[in-house]
């Protein structure tokens, strides 16, 4: 394939992400050698970003459309509550296998059913009642949070059986479960967003509202699915969480809403939507995960990671802002030369 052809098809961002990646790979071996990569240290990783992962995904696709989902974290955390009273309260002492794998199933459902209701509330706000999606989520997340500290009071619901917590920490074939159900998920999306008609949908709605209703496409149908498919992968993400750290609270994973809006962005999702592919997200998970795993190993605070955090994502923001201006400032300089 000729140079010029090889070029055209490459991603920009892609290849500079890749090039981040490997970069900040190489400066976290050099800088902690035999600790960034021993086994020990990736296996932890492998078990601790998939949860975060569902929810960045979640993110994602409610960027693509031009909005946002502030309410993801509450939803998992809700969700996570639900399915942690069904697992201590519904399994009687002494309760055979069978007993314990049906109520397991039960907990799950009930989980990713509430986490879908959720997304539908927040889809029906944002297409139909038409408030800003960064408000509506704003008072669902609020809402959602209300309802978890309404039914725990603030503590935390622990004590699940051992096959539930072997969703979170489980193996198959030496393959982490929790790494396993987000490349099958990522995968997924990805089909979903570049393969059907909804995913077409989805990027003209997020690039163009009118052109997208104009071409005869539901724009209410669209936002809604688009909210609801968030919601259920952020009850994905509740289900990994409780069963990694074996309890549900309220306040759990408060962090991962800057971090995944922070992912979203830098893996290349336009935050005025029409724009974001998985891979990039995906990327982005990995670039992120690497970075708090060595915060953690250079004994750094959670105040200083999430100010490092905030700054990264105001960096990328302005980053992200000058690529459009100066891209748009091509194209124009393009339509004076044709006129003339």
């Amino acid at each position: 394939m000729p140079l010029k052809q090889l070029y055209r098809r490459l991603d920009l961002n892609l290849v500079i992400l890749t090039a981040i990646m490997v970069a900040v790979m190489a400066i976290l071996a050099i800088l902690l050698p035999g600790q960034f990569f021993s086994l020990r240290n990736l296996q932890s990783m492998a078990y601790q970003f998939p949860e975060f992962g569902f929810l960045a995904l979640a993110m994602m696709v409610a960027m693509v459309t031009g909005g946002i989902d502030l309410s993801a974290i509450a939803n998992a955390n809700l969700c996570g509550i639900a399915a942690a009273l069904i697992l201590t309260h519904a399994i009687p002492e002494g309760s055979s296998e069978q007993k314990v794998l049906a109520v397991m199933a039960m907990a799950i459902v009930v989980a990713l059913t509430l986490s879908l209701v959720c997304g539908l509330i927040n889809g029906l706000l944002i297409s139909y009642v038409a408030v800003p999606a960064i408000l509506a989520t704003l008072g669902t997340m609020t809402f959602y949070s209300g309802i978890g500290m309404a039914v725990t009071e603030g503590k935390g619901v622990v004590g699940f059986p051992d096959a539930f917590l072997s969703i979170g920490s489980g193996k198959i074939w030496e393959f982490p479960f929790p790494l396993i159900c987000f490349v099958v998920a990522a995968c997924t999306v990805s089909m979903a967003l570049n393969r059907t008609e909804f995913g077409k949908s989805l990027y003209l709605f997020g690039a163009n509202p009118i052109a997208c209703l104009f071409s005869g496409i539901r724009n209410h149908r669209v936002t809604l699915t688009a909210y609801m498919i968030s919601g259920l992968l952020a009850g994905f993400s509740s289900i990994l969480m409780i069963s990694r750290v074996n309890s549900a609270k309220v306040g759990y994973g408060d962090t991962y809403l800057l971090q995944a809006i922070l992912v979203a962005v830098l893996g290349g999702v336009d935050p005025y939507g029409g724009r974001g592919k998985v891979f990039g997200v995906v990327m982005g998970i990995i670039i992120l995960q690497a970075l708090q795993s060595a915060f953690t190993l250079f004994g750094f605070t959670p105040y200083a990671k999430r100010l490092i955090w905030g700054a990264m994502l105001l960096v990328v923001m302005i980053i992200h802002f000058i690529i459009l201006w100066y891209l748009g400032k091509k194209k124009l300089v393009k339509v004076n030369k044709t006129d003339r």
